[in-house]
């Protein structure tokens, strides 16, 4: 049986992961070389990049919630784009948010030489080492190191933007624009990657918990307060650092403080850079971990990085693997380490936008995601674009990056995962719609199906038991009452030891005595047998309708019940369950668009009820 991640993460476990994976070298070292590139417009280059930021994270928002399982962005691209596509996606994000967390550690180092004298490489592996320790302990121990972190950060900065307003000067933001709006737009494609703490919440979604609402909840303030921070935090450096300090240095921020506060400010100021790091290498390292284990579960990539310890609840040898690979990445250049983790995201965010519109547009019916994107499609679509052009205006060395990573991932499918690795995915049902029935089968729906359970926390209780086992029917043409009637006694005959005519005449008796149709277009008839304790359930849609009476709405659904004496209790709840079912406002046209006997049969075990 395959190991579950524990839920312990809250809303603010989510806040503080998010803030902290996306607020580090992002503000602390960034803004220099981004202001060298675009000038004091730099200041609409972080806020350009936030906004396109926006389809991705609502787009992945909308999926997780659907489908909250450990890896995120990669797990609903393995079942929205299929096997191979979701390799390159998994192994570039995991790729990406190492790369991120490297960056985080080796940035860390700049600022640790102000406060202590030791070498570099040795302060970022101690780190990589105690973080590697608190993540395999668990991931509540390691959320609660990043609130404490990110907590400590936000005061900091808090105090950098109040003082800080006062001592701008005007001088330094004229001109304003020196390179043009073109390196406006380049800009924001380098700096992108200071909004990728985002996609790393979906990363952690088996162990959030209430994904349905925290998730999108968490992210959506996230992105608002940090692009917020951010927007304030440049205005300000740019404002009171003159230009030709602000190009030259990797401490922007601690020059800011220093001409504002003074030396005390500088090491307040390097003191939150370090929590900053510290907080976004923490998250990297929990995170990226996790996108190797839906990779590992799918047979994409080896079994033994899905491996939850049994004591700890935590893929450690996802965190191992994960850890070496920072390590390494600790000795490659900074700005080409820059590049390489922006070009990442944008191409991740894409695939999550077209993502997110297959699953939409395949109608799966068991995708139920509690948060879904406002404008749709537009918003996707407006994403896609929108980064693709990033990508572009980034130059020909970021496309060359994006393609050597590509090229590794598919590699890594093609003489691994293909021959390993079989999943049925949502663009299958997107084809199915234009080709052939026998490219669809029923895996990708029932694992949805058993997410939602988890998600919704749904225990069976009876009456989804009999569901499971009942028969349900498809009527083919109109009928008339007794046509129908006819119908389900010979098949009840079957199930219940009695003639097809006893049946029959048992549902026209009751049907003359008192309608069973409750709602226009829904019916109930339900008879009580002569057996000992004996309990029966017939589902039936018709989709042209059946004729109960010449005043009644022609009748789409029908759920038939049948039982003994000795059940009348629970033909009670049968009855007060279907009645909750069919109130849902959306039952009826789900019911009627279900495309096979067991999407109707979801359709009813998935409904929101109260179970006894």
């Amino acid at each position: 049986m395959e190991m579950k991640l524990k839920k312990v993460l809250s809303l603010f476990n989510i806040f503080c992961i998010a803030s902290g994976a996306m607020i580090s070298s992002g503000l602390f070292i960034l803004p220099g070389l981004a202001h060298a590139r675009a000038g004091a417009a730099v200041i609409f280059s972080y806020l350009l990049a936030g906004l396109i930021a926006i389809p991705g994270m609502l787009s992945i928002a909308e999926m997780t919630t659907a489908m909250p399982r450990a890896g995120g962005d990669s797990f609903t691209i393995i079942r929205s784009m299929g096997p191979a596509v979701g390799t390159v996606a998994g192994l570039l994000s995991w790729f990406s948010l190492s790369m991120k967390s490297a960056f985080a550690l080796l940035g860390m180092s700049v600022f640790t030489v102000l406060l202590v004298d030791l070498n570099i490489h040795i302060i970022a592996l101690v780190f990589c080492i105690f973080f590697l320790l608190i993540n395999i302990i668990g991931i509540k121990e390691a959320g609660l190191i990043q609130v404490i972190m990110v907590i400590g950060l936000f005061l900091l900065m808090t105090v950098y933007i109040i003082i800080g307003f006062t001592e701008i000067k005007i001088q330094y933001l004229i001109p304003f624009a020196p390179h043009g709006i073109k390196a406006v737009f380049s800009t924001a494609g380098f700096v992108f990657v200071s909004y990728a703490g985002l996609l790393k919440i979906a990363s952690i979604s088996e162990e959030i918990k209430n994904p349905k609402k925290n998730i999108p909840l968490g992210m959506i303030l996230s992105l608002a307060v940090v692009s917020v921070f951010y927007t304030l935090m440049v205005y300000i450096t740019s404002g009171v650092v003159p230009p030709a300090v602000l190009h030259n240095t990797m401490t922007p921020i601690s020059e800011g403080a220093n001409i504002i506060m003074g030396y005390p400010g500088k090491i307040i100021l390097s003191i939150a850079a370090v929590l900053a790091f510290l907080s976004t290498a923490n998250a990297g390292i929990m995170t990226s971990a996790r996108s190797l284990v839906p990779l590992s579960r799918d047979n994409l990539f080896p079994k033994c990085f899905a491996n939850i310890n049994t004591k700890y609840g935590t893929p450690h040898n996802a965190l191992i693997l994960t850890v070496f690979f920072i390590v390494i990445s600790l000795f490659i250049k900074l700005e080409l380490l820059v590049e390489a983790a922006s070009v990442v995201f944008l191409l991740t965010n894409i695939l999550v936008c077209i993502s997110v519109i297959i699953l939409r547009e395949s109608r799966l019916q068991n995708y139920q995601p509690s948060f879904r994107i406002p404008w749709y499609p537009w918003i996707p679509l407006a994403g896609i674009f929108g980064l693709f052009f990033l990508i572009i205006e980034m130059g020909m060395e970021a496309l060359v990056i994006c393609g050597i990573l590509c090229v590794a991932g598919f590699f890594t499918y093609w003489f691994y995962g293909r021959i390993r690795g079989i999943k049925e995915f949502a663009l299958i049902h997107l084809l199915y719609r234009l080709t052939a029935k026998e490219l669809k089968s029923r895996t990708l729906e029932t694992e949805l199906k058993e997410i939602i359970r988890e998600r919704d926390n749904i225990i069976n209780d009876r009456f989804d038991k009999l569901i499971e086992k009942s028969v349900i029917i498809d009527v083919k043409g109109s009928k008339s009452l007794k046509q129908f009637f006819k119908t389900i006694s010979d098949i009840m005959a079957e199930h219940l030891s009695f003639s097809s005519k006893t049946i029959l005449n048992k549902f026209m008796i009751r049907e003359k005595r008192n309608s069973s149709v409750i709602a226009p277009g829904i019916a109930i008839p339900h008879i009580v047998i002569e057996s000992r304790k004996k309990f029966f359930i017939l589902l039936a849609r018709c989709s042209p309708g059946i004729i109960f009476s010449d005043k009644e709405h022609p009748v789409h659904t029908v759920f038939v019940l049948a039982g003994t004496k000795q059940e009348r209790n629970f033909h009670l709840r049968a009855l007060a369950a279907i009645a909750q079912i069919v109130q849902d406002a959306n039952f009826e046209e789900s019911w009627l668009k279900a495309g096979s006997i067991e999407n109707l049969r979801d359709i009813v075990l998935l409904a929101k009820r109260k179970r006894t």
